[in-house]
């Protein structure tokens, strides 16, 4: 039978691959592994969109704004 993965520590390690695939192609650009623009660009399309999907991951886990619904209740006195 399969162990049951913790959630969170599945998170960091998508986290930690994001980074290494954001270094890998950032690695390609600076080594000259690119010889036309299109290429340029693609690779730094990819490395975007990696970061973006990295911040959101951040976003998720460390969120800048309480949700509290008691600070959504209306009082209404009679």
């Amino acid at each position: 039978m399969s162990e049951a993965i913790d959630p969170i520590n599945a998170i960091y390690k998508i986290q930690r691959l994001l980074d290494e695939l954001i270094e890998n192609n950032a690695n390609v650009l600076v080594g000259g592994g690119v010889d036309n623009m299109e290429k340029y660009n693609y690779i730094l399309g990819k490395i975007h969109v990696l970061d973006q999907i990295k911040q959101e991951i951040s976003n998720l886990l460390n969120p800048k704004e309480p949700d509290n619904d008691d600070d959504k209740v209306t009082r209404i006195r009679r």
